[in-house]
């Protein structure tokens, strides 16, 4: 109207039922309502309104916008993360700001703008045949990481648990592409305290547990884990790239250390993890509940502090070379970089024969010495039974568990059970 013939600003007034100053208000910025209803989430919307921290809501729409552009869903739970991150150190932004925030410019269900003509936005092939390797050829195999969620079950009447039944642990696995590096395991659960870990030196353990809801990995839990892993990268001096799917609960942050690039949703492109990582720890996970002897141990069914230790085993006994090889089905590591690495299992624990033999060389003398004093005999003691060994390694672990200087300590301490465990099954 304003653009066709001259109309009097008194005339106009009358149409709309408004003053003649606020028409000639209108009009004298006009370049600037146009501008700002252009740039409007809901063009729908009459009235302007402004939130009450200007400064939080332009940082928020500035990650979003930025979220957008590498193509990563923005929901309700990763705004509210992110609000909160950016309102430090002042309290978090209630649901209700980011609601009348989300009225204001959209953001509900808001996707990724896609540009008219482009038929070219890149599909799971094309990323897979043209963006990967590009990504790729700028890192190393032991500087390619993937991550991602698998779960298992807890065992029935495990104390630690609920009461629920069929309750499950979800952990979060990372490895890169040599294999040369696996990231301790996140394990979720549903209790937030449970009464085996207390007196733990949990920092200090080769596994860590968190609480989320209904025992799945939320977008603060993985935001957190992120940080703790890009801290990681920088205490060892390594820039990274992380290759994760995406979802809501797979923040977007930048980080100083850690590239991260979401794999695009396709059959096609199964992560390493999918394509036999997480069967493999399963299978070890499950062979060492079988192996769990009541009756020998004298403790029931294992707590969800064993469990988390049965997993760190699982963890460790993955091969190398099992995870390299999966890298390499999945296409996720560097054309160069693809020498014949062997799939065979990981070496076990040395056989009771082996053992023997290895006894016998040591020993190189069996039975007494001509001469012996027979009062230094009666003071050897018996041999232990298999119940007594048992609990004097569950005694060594608790030790281990509430004063252990570095999780490197398990794993010897894992060694020597397994090597236990085998003699007292040969």
């Amino acid at each position: 109207m304003l653009e066709g013939p001259k109309v009097s600003q008194s005339e106009l007034a009358k149409r709309f039922g408004v003053s003649q100053p606020q028409i000639c208000r209108i009009i004298k910025n006009k370049e600037r309502i146009l501008s700002e209803w252009h740039r409007n989430g809901d063009p729908e919307r009459k009235r302007k309104r402004e939130g009450k921290d200007a400064a939080l809501e332009a940082a928020l729409l500035r990650w979003v916008e930025g979220a957008h552009a590498t193509d990563l869903p923005v929901g309700r739970p990763l705004l509210q993360l992110r609000a909160g991150h950016l309102a430090r150190p002042d309290p978090e932004p209630s649901g209700g700001w980011l609601a009348r925030l989300g009225a204001r410019h959209g953001l509900a269900g808001k996707k990724p703008p896609v540009e008219k003509g482009d038929a070219e936005q890149p599909t799971a092939e094309h990323w897979a045949g043209a963006v990967l390797p590009g990504l790729l050829r700028s890192y190393a195999p032991a500087e390619i990481f993937t991550c991602g969620e698998t779960a298992v079950p807890l065992p029935a009447c495990a104390p630690g648990k609920g009461e629920s039944p069929g309750e499950r642990l979800t952990l979060l696995l990372c490895a890169n592409a040599s294999g040369s590096e696996k990231v301790p395991l996140r394990a979720v659960g549903d209790n937030p305290r449970p009464r085996c870990l207390r007196g733990v030196n949990l920092e200090q353990m080769p596994w860590s547990y968190r609480a989320g809801s209904l025992a799945g990995v939320t977008a603060p839990l993985f935001a957190e884990w992120l940080r703790e892993f890009n801290e990681a990268m920088r205490r060892q001096g390594k820039s990274v790239l992380l290759l994760l799917a995406k979802h809501e609960a797979h923040p977007y942050l930048q980080l100083s250390n850690v590239r991260m690039v979401f794999v695009p949703p396709a059959a096609a492109l199964a992560q390493p993890l999918d394509r036999g990582i997480a069967s493999d720890l399963k299978g070890h996970y499950r062979r060492r509940l079988l192996r769990w002897l009541p009756a020998e141990r004298g403790a029931g069914q294992p707590s969800l502090l064993d469990v988390l230790h049965m997993l760190a085993q699982a963890w460790g006994d993955v091969h190398p070379g099992l995870i390299a090889g999966c890298f390499r089905a999945a296409g996720f590591t560097p054309a160069a970089s693809t020498e014949a690495v062997s799939l065979s299992s990981a070496p076990g624990p040395l056989s009771r024969e082996q053992l023997e033999h290895d006894g016998d060389a040591a020993d190189g003398d069996e039975g007494t010495a001509e001469g012996e004093d027979a009062s230094e005999l009666a003071a050897v003691p018996p041999c232990p039974s298999e119940r007594e060994v048992w609990r004097s390694l569950a005694t060594l672990r608790r030790y281990l568990e509430c004063q252990a200087t570095s999780p490197d300590l398990f794993q010897a301490f894992y060694e020597l059970e397994d090597a236990v465990h085998m003699v007292s099954a040969g």
